[in-house]
């Protein structure tokens, strides 16, 4: 993804930044103009969001316009510098850090105990905040799990890992006792199901450090994680230059025992592209992916942040909006259509097959942990450097010497 113009508009002055002097003052009533990005948000979910609010502030109106995820930054960009700005808008998580460190947003910090404070997704929280400060709260979660095939971890004698360095273990003993099934399925491209190595081990992918990103796939620490990514990938049957797409199809037709996937992955596992029920619907078990000491690891999630636009004609008005988005009535009824919602507390309410289920998918939101914040993330992703990085590490690479090369290669990208 390129460098995003918001950088220039704002240089320019196109984008008011909240708490400037001069800024007029707010109406008593008006329109709020709610931008939801796709269907993800139940209609359940607006209804009660438009009446509530109404209710709320007598005299003025919400209106929800959805947007698209395709060209998405693009139509943030264009529409958070105008002077017809949406006044509250979604965005993808990896995509926050664009907009929050060029001041599109408005500061958060007055209200960030009313939203959810300390319960909120800490991991999101981090993916919205900047400097220090919270601009583009956690909305919504979609944690990843540990489907496996029981039939098959009864038949290779392992037990539910404890710890990663369980997990390991095991996908070369299942490898190694069921010949053509992998221990862990995973194709090369998968770079997500990566990243908790990385952290369980105590490395990171960049840090800042001061005004430059210094990246450390290099580090003892990550080197240590991405040894032991590349032993899980050689229990793995799946293809080398593969990628992620579909994955359950392979391991509902027990050519895995394991699988790392979002949590929604359940639905496709236990049923065909034709709603028939497959073969591991009786044979189907899930956990959190364990840490390098136990309990739950730090795992990639997937999700949205949500935000007031710093040019917002009624940011009072906007406020009162979000408060609602955040309430316990509001936040669970996402979690009752299946999406993992900001607040920790409500993660045991996450519509799943059984309360089992529930409870593993909240214990990985919990811990959640995201890309590094930087504008130019997107630059990176785009560029396909980590997929390129763990194809490498696929087919027997010298990791050491492909880390170095990537570190490189992000901070070309990240200091540019």
């Amino acid at each position: 993804m390129r460098k995003l113009a918001l950088t220039a508009a704002l240089a320019a002055g196109a984008i008011v930044l909240a708490g400037c002097s001069g800024t007029p003052a707010e109406p008593e009533s008006g329109e709020i103009r709610v931008w939801l990005v796709g269907a993800d948000t139940p209609q359940d979910a607006r209804d009660y969001l438009i009446e509530t609010f109404e209710d709320e502030n007598p005299g003025s109106t919400l209106v929800i316009e959805e947007q698209q995820w395709t060209g998405l930054v693009d139509t943030l960009t264009t529409a958070l510098s105008s002077n017809d700005s949406p006044d509250i808008v979604e965005v993808g998580n990896t995509q926050a850090p664009a907009f929050t460190s060029v001041g599109a947003f408005r500061d958060l910090s007055g209200v960030y105990e009313d939203l959810g404070g300390d319960d909120l997704l800490p991991g999101f929280v981090e993916a919205g905040s900047y400097d220090g400060t919270l601009y583009a709260a956690p909305y919504y979660s979609g944690a990843r799990v540990v489907f496996y095939n029981t039939a098959q971890y009864s038949q290779a004698g392992v037990e539910v890992p404890a710890t990663l360095d369980d997990y390991v273990a095991n996908a070369g003993a299942i490898a190694a006792a069921l010949p053509g099934v992998s221990g862990v399925y995973w194709p090369g491209q998968d770079w997500y199901n990566a990243l908790p190595f990385i952290w369980e081990n105590g490395g990171e992918i960049a840090v800042l450090d001061g005004e430059t990103w210094d990246a450390q796939l290099s580090s003892p620490e990550s080197l240590a994680g991405l040894t032991q990514v590349a032993e899980v990938m050689a229990s793995s049957t799946a293809p080398k230059d593969g990628d992620e797409t579909d994955v359950w199809v392979p391991f509902r037709e027990a050519q895995g025992a394991t699988l790392s996937a979002p949590s929604w992955a359940y639905w496709s596992i236990i049923a065909d592209a034709d709603q028939a029920p497959t073969a591991l619907t009786d044979t189907l078990g899930y956990f959190a992916l364990p840490g390098k000491d136990g309990g739950a690891a730090q795992v990639f999630a997937g999700g949205s942040n949500i935000a007031i636009s710093a040019k917002s004609a009624n940011p009072t008005l906007a406020e009162s909006a979000l408060k609602i988005i955040f309430s316990d009535e509001y936040q669970s009824i996402l979690a009752a259509n299946g999406l993992v919602p900001a607040k920790q507390s409500l993660g045991d309410q996450v519509a799943a097959a059984s309360p089992e289920l529930a409870a593993v998918i909240a214990e990985a939101a919990a811990n959640a942990k995201l890309t590094p914040a930087s504008p130019k993330w997107a630059d990176v992703e785009a560029a396909r450097l980590l997929q390129d990085f763990f194809v490498r590490i696929a087919t027997g690479g010298d990791i050491e010497a492909l880390a170095t090369q990537l570190d490189l290669d992000i901070e070309a990208v990240l200091n540019d």
